[in-house]
């Protein structure tokens, strides 16, 4: 009975994995085009003509079954008239001495509803590294690199490759977090993620998804020994492994990765966080994958294939449906927002049918549909505020997973760990003088026109409307300017200044801030290179700006205000009113200041602009020469 079965679920998989495509081929035709058809032939074929060619190619390269795919065959001649190239034959003609690519696969969001205009493309290459040798393995490297490079230059959507090894995969082996996966923070995780969220691009179909039998159970190590041995006539699954269940330790390390995740992506996070809250909650229920691949292989013939965004977060909604009613609401609002769902839409796409059904089931009051159907107009602060119950909802999500898992030894590594929890200290921990970030739901949001003035003694960045919103408030100027530029808040066209006594001019102000970005740029957690969180925390850029409130005669050096960066992606501000408190700075935070950036403002129509620029340099360094000399001894 297992061969009819196996030969059956087959059948059902590679409908639905065309019913995955057709979701990716209608959010994104031109990008689709690219990575469903044309990937999988630049991969399996070597011609200088094309992107990937690779000089003195040992081995050429083929992907499992791409010349009997007739969606890239038909395709073909298309993709030789692109590049200019004549000729009638097929370029995907093999010798008998190939390196066989067994798959390529997507993981995440890619063909569901979850897909929007800012998705990338995670795609594994999966290959068995016992038939590559070191010279095919970096022959492989080096031609996806050139595929990728042509991709990153005419394709819109980002797309990233792995190469993954199917024993790695087999053993939930998915490499370090400095190598931009989620490393040791996630194991199974990862691969329950893979078989449930997965579109087979070309190549074999993993194993997994075809040992299941509504009957009764299949086992699945027997159907991968009869499978090798030839029984069932056919060589088109691969063994990435089975999966049955998950260890309590590894929820820990996934709940961190979350929290790391969110920190540039909090609508994707957040529904992730509490799927695990909810996986924890319920251990003895069958993984999410089992129960998706159940709905997709058991469907009735006129059922439409659930799509695995919806199939999860139906799942949720159930799940949740009789506990705190105001976090479920609002969940159901960052789902909408997450997935760009738009109900009210006069066109009719298949996004907006699954998206329909989903929440005719777990309905949004109309009012707050309406609301979130013109998201992009809301004015800033609201943004903002959801952005901030967002993180809110993360943070007591990740608090209670981590008390349901006390006592549950964590299997993460200490690198990893550490790694994680200072990107999340940096965005999220506060420090004496550090500038605090805005926490942003996403990243178009709508800037209103802010005006800065002098309130008290204390300087105001607000928006000025009948009830204005206060963005930050400072004794220190440059702070306020520091917050603006590094949150990048600050637009020159957008920002006025209050009458006030002081000699401050507006234009000074946009040239201090251009300064500053400029020099100390904006908050990018992203272009932080993994392995500096590993290091011992440093100043990397330093901009001291002399006199800034002072009047245009002072030319004494008694109001010094430093700005700097440190290797972990963090800013501060201070203020000095002596020269020696400025040298104890530099004695007590310069210590390692090896490649360290300085720069220096002092308002243009001071009237001793260069004394004092010579002088400030002179006496930082001096006090550089002397911790250097120190450091020496």
């Amino acid at each position: 009975m297992i061969p009819a079965v196996i030969a059956k679920n087959k059948k059902i998989y590679l409908e639905y994995n065309n019913f995955r495509k057709r979701i990716f081929s209608e959010l994104a035709p031109k990008e689709s085009e690219a990575i469903l058809y044309m990937l999988p032939w630049l991969l399996s074929i070597n011609n200088p003509a094309f992107p990937g060619y690779v000089g003195n190619l040992k081995r050429p390269f083929k992907v499992f079954n791409v010349d009997n795919n007739r969606e890239i065959r038909k395709r073909e001649p298309r993709f030789k008239r692109m590049f200019d190239f004549r000729g009638e034959t097929s370029l995907l003609k093999f010798s008998s001495d190939v390196c066989w690519i067994q798959g390529i696969y997507t993981i995440g969001s890619i063909g569901t509803i979850n897909q929007t205009s800012l998705s990338d493309c995670d795609l594994w290459i999966c290959i068995d590294k016992k038939d590559y040798d070191e010279t095919a393995r970096h022959q492989l490297n080096q031609k996806i690199n050139l595929i990728k490079d042509w991709m990153d230059a005419n394709v819109k959507m980002s797309v990233y490759f792995f190469v993954c090894d199917m024993e790695d995969i087999k053993n939930c082996r998915f490499g370090n977090v400095a190598s931009e996966s989620s490393g040791s923070a996630q194991r199974k995780i990862l691969k329950e993620e893979f078989y449930r969220t997965t579109v087979l691009i070309c190549g074999k179909i993993p194993c997994w998804w075809v040992c299941y039998d509504k009957s009764g159970p299949v086992d699945y190590n027997l159907v991968v020994s009869e499978y090798e041995k030839g029984r069932y006539g056919d060589n088109d699954l691969i063994d990435f492994g089975n999966l049955e269940a998950i260890d309590s330790s590894e929820y820990f390390g996934a709940a961190v990765w979350q929290f790391n995740k969110s920190l540039t992506s909090p609508l994707k996070s957040i529904i992730k966080m509490i799927l695990l809250k909810m996986l924890i909650e319920a251990p003895k229920e069958q993984l999410l994958c089992h129960r998706f691949r159940e709905s997709v292989l058991g469907k009735k013939n006129d059922q439409m294939f659930y799509d695995p965004a919806v199939f999860t977060m139906n799942t949720i909604f159930n799940y949740y449906k009789d506990t705190n009613d105001s976090n479920l609401k609002f969940l159901k609002k960052c789902f909408y927002l997450r997935s760009e769902i738009n109900l009210s839409s006069r066109k009719s796409t298949l996004k907006k049918k699954l998206a329909g059904e989903l929440f005719e089931r777990n309905k949004i009051d109309r009012d707050a549909l309406i609301s979130l159907n013109n998201f992009a107009s809301w004015d800033y602060h609201s943004q903002i505020e959801f952005g901030t119950r967002i993180f809110e909802l993360l943070s007591s999500s990740y608090k209670e997973i981590t008390a349901m898992l006390s006592g549950v030894k964590g299997e993460i590594d200490a690198k990893d760990l550490t790694i994680i929890g200072r990107k999340i200290s940096v965005c999220l921990g506060k420090k004496p003088l550090k500038i605090p970030i805005l926490q942003k739901p996403t990243d178009n949001l709508n800037l209103p026109k802010l005006t800065i003035g002098l309130k008290g003694n204390s300087w105001q960045v607000y928006a000025p409307k009948k009830k204005p919103k206060t963005f930050i408030s400072h004794p220190d100027i440059v702070y306020c300017l520091a917050y603006m530029v590094w949150n990048d808040i600050y637009v020159p066209g957008r920002l006025s200044m209050d009458p006030n006594p002081t000699s401050v001019s507006i234009q000074e102000i946009f040239n201090l801030a251009n300064k500053m970005k400029q020099f100390l740029g904006n908050f990018d957690i992203t272009s932080i290179n993994y392995g500096s969180f590993l290091e011992e925390e440093r100043i990397t850029k330093l901009l001291l700006i002399v006199n800034f409130e002072k009047p245009p005669w002072e030319k004494h050096i008694n109001d010094i205000s430093v700005v700097y960066n440190n290797n972990w992606g963090e800013l501060f501000a201070r203020r000095f009113d002596t020269v020696l408190k400025l040298k104890s700075f530099l004695n007590k935070f310069g210590k390692n200041i090896e490649g360290l950036e300085i720069s220096y403002y002092i308002q243009r129509n001071n009237l001793y602009y260069e004394k004092i620029i010579e002088r400030t340099k002179r006496i930082v360094s001096s006090g550089i020469h002397d911790l250097l000399f120190d450091k020496i001894k």
